[in-house]
């Protein structure tokens, strides 16, 4: 076996190690194949070669593998093309790695937008909470000969999307007089409190006024 001396000068151009960033197994394994004294047309490898030379003592105890080195190496009838060769295949193999990593990253994206997807869906489908709110309304009639029992019927009979009557009773508030006191529960976006109070004032026959006593959400 030989080595690729074109090759490996090649490849030291720009690199201190046969491979990695440290002396390895692969540099003791081309280290002794190399022949002193080394022709100057090869600065590099000389450059290497003392450099390598240096960690003579701890050659047998040095990390790695010598399969990286392999690819320096040839048969004494092979041609120089063929160390060349693997070392294009080594730069195909990273260029695959590569790929691999925008393939990865290509699925994580897509994993993510479906995830994206389910979470918009599922909140999407997600039966929304409706705002209501408990109102006590207080009716005012006009005087002690109201009829209380047609002002009631007549507020009762406002019939409205998100409106829904409730209990009531009747209230003195002096001379004979008596309020209605009347609850309701309205859905908040539907309902305004002051086109209802408008609507019961049109039963002007019965109604003088009418107050929000008291209102809490539910």
């Amino acid at each position: 076996m030989s080595l690729n001396l074109e090759a490996l000068e090649g490849h030291l151009v720009t690199r201190s190690y046969i491979e990695g960033y440290a002396p390895s197994q692969a540099d003791v394994h081309v280290f002794k194949l190399v022949t002193e004294p080394i022709d100057s047309k090869y600065p590099h490898i000389k450059r290497w070669f003392t450099h390598i030379k240096s960690y003579a003592a701890e050659h047998d105890n040095l990390p790695g593998t010598s399969n990286a080195g392999q690819a320096f190496v040839q048969a004494a009838v092979g041609s120089a093309a063929e160390p060349e060769a693997a070392e294009g295949e080594e730069e195909e193999d990273i260029d695959l790695f590569g790929s691999g990593d925008e393939e990865e990253d290509a699925e994580a994206e897509r994993l993510k937008a479906e995830r994206v997807a389910a979470y918009n869906a599922r909140k999407a489908n997600k039966p929304k909470t409706v705002a209501k709110s408990v109102v006590t309304l207080e009716v005012k009639p006009w005087d002690d000969e109201t009829d209380m029992k047609a002002l009631e019927d007549s507020v009762r009979s406002i019939s409205m999307e998100g409106l829904v009557w409730g209990a009531s009773k009747l209230v003195a508030i002096g001379y004979g007089i008596k309020k209605l006191q009347i609850t309701l529960v309205v859905e908040d976006e539907l309902i305004s409190l002051d086109e209802l109070q408008e609507k019961i004032a049109e039963f002007d026959d019965y109604v003088q006024s009418t107050d929000v006593a008291a209102m809490q959400k539910l």
